[in-house]
């Protein structure tokens, strides 16, 4: 309780009011993801899950306050993630699931991912394709406190064609294919482009995500052809602005990238095999790259093993893979904007961090890779007003690490600290008790 000297008339008397208890955090270093450069000994002070200062030195607060010590740790920005699946995780047996599980079996199932994605750092994700509306179920359980995991943004059911990547009945028997349409997230007109967007926003869908052309693990046979005419592309881009959407394109191949940055989409998924045209378009127009190596990486290892994908997709993992890190160091060395994305869920959730160190890898310094999952993906996502850095007025999400990644990049997989909100979820290491 504090106390106010309040003067009525010739009366002199003290009235009494509640000072809400503030969190205070010393930080040894402070990564300014504004400027990409680290600031030493800063004092930042939260209140209701908001962060209301942030002031050079260490500050002490009121009795009540409480101090948390990160003067020895490395304190930045919780991490955004712009590409995950956060109801799935590969594995040799998701295709026979799809058969036998129920809806209910993903969705517990994937509680562990969610948890394993915070307690990594990753305070927020964009999950960028989920079926039977998991994730927009995932999303408001974690919103009301009912699970542990980050803030979700959820595209629903990717929007694809006939026989493309993300057409729900690939690979099954005539009996049971079908014809699915944009209900089902299936595009063959410009009609149907503009149906499957109102259905996702029926549906509760936060974005919206075309497959542009083949994916690697669908099957079928190309991971490269264009899907999507750009008539049909600006059309679900035309529809999703009217209902306040960015639309994210998954893409390998070049012509389907173009036809997608023509039409105008935010950004281009993967990339794979992007050449200087694309490049050069993605400039002009502001495209934002979410370049996702960690699924390449994975998936051409995992090529390797006998058995772990169809025959159908192996080739197609060993073949574009690889590419996407080589793809990635000639887009930024051209310029093009870059979010962070791994395509978790085809790695394994938790992993994420792993990104930071392909990007390191491949050429990016380390606090510019640090940049493209704090600034940057919160300026994809449309949110940094409220988050990508640590400054007033943004919403508490702080994450830590007990030595600099600056100095070496696979730190960012030694997460000490989670703060989401206010609340502490990861404190010297070990998550919290909940």
């Amino acid at each position: 309780m504090a106390f106010v000297k309040t003067s009525v008339g010739a009366l002199l008397f003290l009235t009494s009011f509640p000072v809400l208890a503030a969190t205070i955090i010393h930080a040894g270093e402070l990564f300014d993801a504004n400027k990409g450069i680290v600031l030493s000994e800063q004092t930042v002070i939260i209140e209701e899950g908001q962060i209301t200062t942030v002031a050079e030195g260490y500050h002490e607060g009121n009795l009540d306050d409480t101090v948390i010590d990160l003067k020895n740790a490395f304190v930045m920005p919780g991490l955004l993630d712009m590409h995950v699946h956060i109801i799935t995780e590969t594995s040799p047996e998701g295709r026979l699931r799809r058969f036998t599980d129920e809806p209910g079996d993903y969705a517990y199932r994937s509680i562990p991912h969610a948890r394993r994605t915070l307690l990594a750092g990753f305070t927020t994700v964009r999950d960028l394709g989920s079926g039977y509306g998991l994730a927009q179920s995932m999303r408001d359980a974690i919103t009301a406190g009912k699970l542990i995991g980050p803030r979700i943004y959820a595209a629903g059911k990717s929007l694809a064609t006939s026989g493309g990547h993300a057409d729900p009945t690939n690979g099954v028997n005539a009996e049971l294919r079908g014809d699915p349409g944009p209900t089902e997230g299936v595009v063959n007109s410009v009609e149907d482009g503009r149906k499957a967007v109102r259905t996702r926003y029926k549906e509760g869908s936060d974005l919206i995500k075309i497959t542009a052309t083949g994916g690697v693990l669908s099957q079928a046979k190309s991971g490269e052809n264009p899907q999507f005419t750009i008539a049909e592309i600006e059309a679900i881009v035309a529809t999703a602005k009217d209902y306040g959407f960015k639309v994210a394109a998954h893409a390998h191949g070049a012509e389907g990238m173009r036809r997608a940055v023509v039409a105008g989409v935010d950004s281009i998924e993967h990339g794979t095999l992007m050449n200087e045209e694309v490049m050069r378009l993605m400039k002009k127009k502001g495209t934002w790259f979410v370049p996702t190596i960690a699924a390449g990486m994975y998936v051409a290892e995992k090529a390797k093993v006998e058995g772990f994908f169809s025959e159908l997709v192996r080739p197609k993992a060993a073949a574009i893979g690889p590419k996407s890190k080589e793809t990635f160091a000639k887009a930024y060395q051209a310029g093009v904007k870059i979010a962070f994305g791994t395509d978790t869920g085809v790695p394994p959730h938790g992993e994420n961090w792993r990104e930071f160190v392909h990007m390191v890898d491949a050429g990016m310094p380390a606090a510019e890779s640090l940049v493209t999952a704090t600034k940057n993906a919160a300026q994809l996502l449309g949110v940094y007003d409220q988050l990508g850095s640590i400054e007033a007025g943004k919403l508490a999400d702080i994450v830590a690490f007990p030595r600099s990644p600056l100095l070496d990049i696979a730190v960012m997989g030694e997460v000490s600290f989670v703060m989401k909100e206010g609340e502490i979820y990861k404190q010297n290491g070990i998550p919290a008790k909940r």
